[in-house]
């Protein structure tokens, strides 16, 4: 059975609001923060708006993935 590895966009960006959600970002910020990301668009085509949407998001996802990772090494310490 052949594999494929392709996602279409709709996936994608399910993918990444799931995953932003998942770690404390707002719902409508991570909608948003998913089509952004999953369009491919540089930063010189997007407004500064939708730039500081982006950034607050993933530094939120980051601030929270860091966290997660820190307890999970103190919970198998104990």
């Amino acid at each position: 059975m052949p594999s494929s590895y392709f996602t279409s966009i709709e996936e994608r960006e399910k993918i990444f609001c799931t995953e932003l959600v998942k770690y404390g970002v707002e719902y409508e910020k991570a909608v948003i923060a998913a089509k952004i990301i999953t369009s491919g668009q540089g930063d010189e085509l997007l407004s500064p708006s939708e730039i500081k949407i982006v950034k607050d998001a993933c530094k939120k996802w980051s601030e929270q993935n860091q966290r997660l990772k820190r307890l999970k090494a103190v919970v198998n310490l104990i």
